[in-house]
């Protein structure tokens, strides 16, 4: 592979203030800033270019002059990678991601003209079953036995706990926008308790709170508000906080999932995530009759072919066309006759 001819500098110059003495990390800083994204999105494809950059210091490739060639190398190193979290290798979806940021950087970079090509463009990409999701889902039963588990918890953290369970399962929260979400964010809209805070692509969202998950996020505001000496309408910072006042961040949440789903005797409870409340929001919402557009825009998805993937249980039989067109068609001969 090539060698760059100063290591880790760009070997052109390019607009915009960024010269020959600009590193590629200071193109991905300039990228993001670029683009109307979420924290956690920002986080995220920080984390994907980043590891771009850093297979390319490993086998001596100037990534400013990588081919396709280069990256389907890399894609087939990410395949073959097993993920920390999970004991397994990397999904072809997690691998289609890591190229996708990859390709929305190099597309910033021929903006620049800091090179002529996008290499992600021609590289061969995982296929996706777009029916097909990784994350281990959980019925409507499960999900209220690690509500049991949670409110069983009788210890400090408890009450924050449950409402961190309530936002993820009620909500459908991606856990980036979870624990983005400040103290602020949670007004009244309409007659409405809701929460306001940035989706996924930088978009500004809003939900409502149902009484039950509002009481509980109420309830743990309320204790956190006693230990802080103030009144609750005069808390500030992050809605939901560590036992120091720091923000909560997504590792404990994953581990409060894992560890509730564990007390709770769920199976797979060590491969569950608070991605598998939001696969099951979908579920819940499509079999009470809620419609799919709703659901759509409820989570955020801009294709209802995601949602669609969402809904583990779009095939049960029960849900089947025949029964309502065969019942209609009865209905109507009664009618008629």
């Amino acid at each position: 592979m090539r060698r760059p001819t100063t290591p880790g500098l760009v070997p052109r110059p390019v607009d915009r203030g960024l010269t020959a003495a600009t590193a590629p990390v200071d193109f991905t800083e300039a990228w993001l800033r670029n683009r109307r994204l979420s924290e956690h999105t920002r986080a995220a494809y920080r984390r994907d270019v980043t590891g771009w950059l850093s297979w390319c210091t490993a086998t001596g490739l100037d990534p400013l002059q990588a081919s396709f060639l280069d990256v389907n190398a890399y894609a087939r190193t990410l395949e073959a990678t097993v993920d920390p979290r999970s004991g397994r290798l990397l999904t072809p979806a997690t691998v289609a991601r890591k190229l996708s940021a990859m390709s929305s950087w190099y597309a910033f970079l021929v903006r620049l003209r800091a090179v002529p090509a996008n290499p992600v463009t021609d590289a061969d990409r995982p296929r996706i079953d777009r029916d097909h999701s990784a994350t281990v889902g959980l019925s409507p039963d499960q999900v209220d036995a690690l509500f049991a588990a949670a409110r069983a918890d009788t210890g400090a953290s408890g009450p924050r706990n449950l409402a961190v369970l309530a936002l993820l399962a009620d909500l459908g929260l991606r856990v980036g926008e979870l624990v983005s979400l400040d103290v602020a964010d949670v007004g009244d809209e309409r007659g409405h308790r809701s929460v306001r805070f940035v989706g996924k692509g930088g978009r500004a969202r809003r939900r409502a709170l149902a009484p039950d998950t509002a009481a509980a996020l109420d309830a743990y505001l309320a204790v956190r508000a006693r230990a802080a000496g103030v009144a609750a309408d005069a808390l500030d910072g992050p809605l939901l906080a560590t036992a120091s006042g720091a923000r909560l961040d997504r590792h404990a949440v994953f581990r409060l999932v894992r560890r509730l789903a564990r007390a709770a005797g769920l199976p797979a409870w060590d491969r569950l995530s608070p991605h598998s409340l939001r696969h099951a929001f979908a579920t819940t919402a499509r079999a009470e009759g809620v419609p799919l557009e709703d659901v759509q825009d409820a989570m955020g998805h801009a294709d209802p072919r995601t949602t669609r993937r969402y809904d583990r249980d779009r095939y049960n039989l029960d849900r089947d066309p025949a029964y309502r067109i065969v019942a209609a068609r009865t209905a109507r001969a009664a009618t008629s006759g």
